[in-house]
C-alpha cells in the first residue's frame, strides 16, 4: 500500500511502496487537510451500532509503515476476542522482518519489484508465521534518537544497497549481502530480539507468539473484487506493493459490505485497504463517502461545505469499481482497521475505522466510511475466516 500522486494531492507523495519516505505521514496528513470543515463535527451526529474492543490509536510518524500498524493493530483485536489480554504488539518488528523479505525477492527478482516501505496485510500474517512476534515495548524501531518513526535516511540507505547489489559489481553475488542488509535495519531500528524478557518470562519471538498473542496466521484471508477475475477464485492482486505476489480472493462488490457487516456482527474486526486521496475523504473531518455529483463539477459553495453533514451519495457499480482500479483513480494507498458502525441522524450507516495517524482529527484518530466508499474504493480486506458469511465460504471452498 502507498500512497500516489494526484493533482489535488501533490504533496502526499508516498504511503506504501516505491516513494520518497521523508514525506510519509506528515505531508500526507497535511496535503488532506485541504478537504476539511471546521463545521463538519457539528454537523453530523453518529450513533454506535457496533463498537469492538481495540488498542489505543498510534501514529505511524514519517514511515509508510500503515499496513503494519493497522494489520497489528487487527491481531491484537483478535487476542481480546479470543479472551486475552490485549498486548501492543511492535509494528515495526512486522515491517523489518518484511523489509529483508522484500529485500531477498528484489535481488532474486533483478531489481524488478517495488523498494519502499510499503507492504501489504499479508505481509504482517506472513512475518508472524516465519519470525513470531514482539511486545512493542522490547522492539519500538526508535534506534536514532527520536520519537517517533521517521524513516527517509534509513530508507535511502537501504534502497542504494540494493540497486547497488543488483548491479553486481562484483560479476557474482557474495552470500553476505543480505547479512550487510540487515546490520543496517538493526543500526536503523534496533538489534533483532532473538531473546527478551517480558513480564518477567524470558521469550524469543517464536515462543510469544505461541504462547501469548495465540492466533493462527492460517484463519486468515485477503478479499478483493474486480470483475477482470473469475468470481470466488484467488487472483493475485496487481498493485506494486504486493512484492511478495500473495493472492487473495476475488468476490463480488456487495460482498466486500456483507462480509464486513457479517463480521462485525459477529465481534470480528477487519483490516481495510484502499485509496484515501479523494478529494470526498477527509482526515480532518474524520469523514468519506462518495457523492453523487462529480467534485470538478460542484460549486464553490458545494465544495467548501461538502463536510458539513450528510449528503445524498452515489450507487456504486462494479462497472466503476473497475474502471477507477484501471484508470489509477483507486490505488493502493492506504491501511487502516475497522472496528464497528455507527448510523448518522439520517440512519445511513457508517463503518467506524482506527487509523494510525495519531488523535489530532475531530473523532482522535477514528474515522467514519459509508459503504459506498468502501465498495468503492476498497483494494482489499482482511478478516478471519469465521467471519466470512456462510454461503460465500462455501462459494470460496474454505
Amino acid at each position: 500500500m502507498k500512497l500516489n500522486i494526484k493533482p489535488f494531492f501533490i504533496a502526499a507523495v508516498l504511503f506504501f511502496g516505491a516513494f520518497t519516505s521523508g514525506f510519509a505521514q506528515d505531508n500526507l496528513v497535511n496535503s488532506l487537510k485541504l478537504n476539511a470543515s471546521e463545521k463538519s463535527k457539528d454537523s453530523f451526529t453518529f450513533t454506535e451500532v457496533i463498537n469492538i474492543e481495540n488498542t489505543p490509536v498510534k501514529n505511524q510518524g514519517s514511515s509508510g509503515t500503515c499496513w503494519s500498524y493497522s494489520a497489528n493493530s487487527f491481531l491484537e483485536s483478535e487476542m481480546m476476542r479470543n479472551g486475552k489480554k490485549p498486548v501492543e504488539l511492535s509494528q515495526i518488528f512486522s515491517a523489518r522482518n518484511a523489509y529483508l523479505e522484500k529485500a531477498r525477492m528484489y535481488v532474486r527478482m533483478h531489481g524488478a519489484v517495488a523498494l519502499g516501505e510499503g507492504g501489504q496485510f499479508h505481509d504482517v500474517i506472513n512475518m508472524y508465521r516465519k519470525y513470531g512476534a514482539v511486545p512493542q515495548s522490547v522492539y519500538t524501531g526508535l534506534n536514532y534518537g527520536t520519537d517517533k518513526n521517521k524513516f527517509a535516511e534509513m530508507s535511502a540507505v537501504l534502497d542504494g544497497m540494493l540497486e547497488t547489489i543488483v548491479k553486481n559489481p562484483n560479476g557474482k553475488l557474495t552470500p553476505n549481502w543480505d547479512k550487510a542488509y540487515a546490520a543496517v535495519l538493526d543500526t536503523y531500528l534496533g538489534a533483532y530480539p532473538a531473546n527478551f524478557t517480558w513480564n518477567g518470562k524470558n521469550y524469543t519471538p517464536e515462543t510469544f507468539a505461541k504462547e501469548v498473542v495465540g492466533v493462527n496466521p492460517d484463519d486468515y484471508v485477503e478479499l478483493s473484487s474486480f470483475k477482470e477475475y473469475p468470481y470466488y477464485s484467488k487472483f493475485v492482486l496487481l498493485v506494486p506493493d504486493n512484492w511478495a505476489f500473495d493472492q487473495v480472493y476475488n468476490v463480488k462488490i456487495n460482498e466486500l459490505t456483507e462480509t464486513i457487516d457479517n463480521a462485525l456482527k459477529n465481534g470480528y474486526t477487519v483490516a481495510w485497504a484502499g485509496d484515501v486521496s479523494e478529494k470526498y475523504f477527509s482526515w480532518k473531518n474524520g469523514v468519506a463517502f462518495v457523492p453523487n455529483k462529480d467534485f470538478d463539477e460542484m460549486t464553490v459553495q458545494e465544495k467548501a461545505e461538502l463536510f458539513n453533514g450528510p449528503k445524498e451519495e452515489a450507487v456504486v457499480t462494479e462497472d466503476m469499481r473497475q474502471i477507477a482500479f484501471d484508470n489509477y483513480s483507486t490505488q493502493d494507498d492506504h491501511g487502516m482497521h475497522i472496528v464497528g458502525l455507527a448510523k448518522d441522524q439520517n440512519g445511513k450507516e457508517y463503518y467506524i475505522i482506527k487509523n494510525s495517524w495519531g488523535t489530532t482529527n475531530d473523532y482522535k484518530g477514528y474515522m467514519y466510511m459509508t459503504k459506498e466508499y468502501v465498495k468503492y474504493k476498497t483494494t482489499a480486506i482482511m478478516v478471519n475466516k469465521k467471519a466470512v458469511p456462510a454461503g460465500l465460504a462455501k462459494k470460496l471452498k474454505f
